[in-house]
């Protein structure tokens, strides 16, 4: 690796804390309006970040490498570690007064839409910091490289290339011109934010919740200005919208832009859209039938719990309206595979993701048929598409390198003294991007601050695994990424 590349990938990542800098200033002014002193850390952060990264941009300024995947890769890291780096500032100077672990923690986890916390006490923050959070999951939605799109081209970088590094989108651009497609990528996300914030104020929340949970919704991140997260809000309407724009925050961004520009439904036509839903109303349907069951819920207010839940946890959003930890094993084991399943490629949530598990089925059945049948030679599709060689092996070494980084972590997390249930389910929450995990401890009704501080940043390094898809991050412990 060159060092002009590290000078480059330095000098973009300085250019880009100059944007989190600006976006400091919202909640600064939010805090000032509502009377909270708070607002002088966020304007100082603000000055103070501004002006190390013009320091640093203006240093390395001058540097254009020839594109390449390795200098993608670094770049693509580069950028998420200074935008979690910076956004704990404000945590650190603020009244809360975290510490470094604590305050990283929050923004990594703020940033890849992760949504677990270590803050209590949320319906009494400082309206500032609330914002903050939400801003970050909304900026971590859309995705770093997809705010630098405009950016990137004076570098000569591919942009598309390294959008689909950031966000494993699987789409035919639907635009002969990539700055066509990020204009509008970037206006359905924000549409579709004033649209769910709309509706959450039609369904009674106040103006402030609106705007913070619609952020944190559509980027399907889940942080909530209120510890009993939705439990809070016991209006049925404001859960289903709830519902419907976590569902849009997983589907794929290129079918969204399709859809409302161009009116074409392909959405409804990919295989992975399709999945997704299904097992998302399979599972809740299997758990509101087993809350009738067994806790003698109507089917109605039960179904509504499932749904929500569920729908919250296949998304990646990690929102609760109940501790469905308090169900029975029986749902806690649905709860658990829900955890697993995720949304779909070139959306906002984590996960492995439908079209992963479309083609691990199409593996599983084409090695059964070989059983039967040695001699033939069949292929794996996905609808109508097969699905190349190289692609299935690409599904195939994910798989393998989720579980091995999930167990590593699950091992690196008792080592610090957590215990089994909170290791292993916090090292899958934190690789899926989900927020709660299982247990007393960081269970829907928890949170992660009673872990030590060595946990919390294996934690946030996993989430950064997680939200990169793990390769994008392990490329890097490769030595050939370092030689010239």
């Amino acid at each position: 690796m060159k060092g002009r590349n590290l000078r480059a990938a330095l000098h973009v990542s300085a250019v880009f804390a100059t944007w989190l800098a600006a976006l400091m200033l919202i909640p600064a002014l939010t805090d000032l309006y509502y009377g909270n002193s708070d607002w002088i850390v966020f304007a100082i952060s603000s000055a103070v970040i501004a002006a190390l990264a013009t320091i640093i941009a203006a240093a390395t300024r001058g540097i254009r490498p020839a594109y390449s995947t390795r200098f993608a890769f670094l770049l693509v890291n580069c950028l998420w570690l200074t935008f979690a780096v910076a956004g704990a500032v404000p945590f650190v100077e603020s009244s809360l007064k975290l510490s470094l672990a604590d305050a990283f923690f929050e923004s990594m986890s703020g940033i890849t839409t992760t949504g677990s916390t270590v803050i209590s006490g949320l319906d009494g923050l400082p309206p500032g910091l609330l914002l903050w959070r939400s801003i970050l999951q909304w900026v971590g939605g859309l995705g770093v490289i997809g705010l630098g799109l405009f950016i990137l081209p004076y570098l000569k970088i591919g942009g598309s290339s390294i959008f689909k590094l950031e966000s494993s989108d699987r789409y035919d651009r639907p635009f002969s011109r990539f700055s066509t497609f990020a204009t509008s990528i970037i206006s359905i996300y924000a549409t579709s934010t004033f649209v769910c914030a709309t509706l959450y104020a039609m369904s009674g929340m106040s103006g402030f919740d609106a705007i913070n949970h619609a952020m944190t919704t559509v980027s399907t991140g889940g942080y909530s200005t209120h510890d009993a997260s939705f439990g809070y809000f016991p209006n049925l309407s404001t859960q289903w919208v709830a519902i419907i724009c976590m569902l849009v925050g997983a589907t794929p961004f290129t079918a969204l832009v399709v859809l409302m520009l161009r009116r074409r439904i392909d959405m409804f036509r990919d295989n992975q859209v399709i999945v997704m839903l299904g097992y998302t109303l399979g599972l809740g349907v299997i758990l509101a039938l087993y809350l009738r069951v067994n806790h003698t819920e109507d089917f109605g207010p039960g179904l509504e719990h499932a749904i929500f839940n569920i729908v919250s946890l296949v998304t990646t959003t990690g929102y609760a309206n109940a501790d469905y930890l308090q169900w029975g094993p029986f749902a806690i084991s649905l709860v658990f595979m829900a955890t697993f399943l995720g949304g779909c490629s070139g959306s906002t949530a984590g996960g492995v993701k439908a079209y992963r598990w479309i083609a691990l089925y199409g593996i599983m059945r084409r090695a059964l048929d070989r059983f039967i049948y040695p001699s033939s030679v069949a292929s794996v599709r996905s609808g109508r598409d097969t699905v190349d060689e190289e692609t299935l092996e690409i599904v195939l070494l994910f798989f393998t390198a989720f579980i091995l980084v999930w167990s590593l972590v699950t091992v690196a997390l008792t080592l610090t003294g957590t215990d089994f249930t909170t290791a292993m389910s916090g090292a899958l929450t934190a690789l899926s991007n989900v927020g709660p995990g299982l247990g007393e401890v960081i269970g829907p009704s928890g949170n992660f601050a009673p872990l030590s501080d060595m946990a919390k940043w294996i934690l946030s390094f996993a989430m950064l695994f997680g939200r990169l898809e793990i390769f994008t991050v392990l490329v890097l412990a490769a030595p050939s990424f370092w030689r010239e």
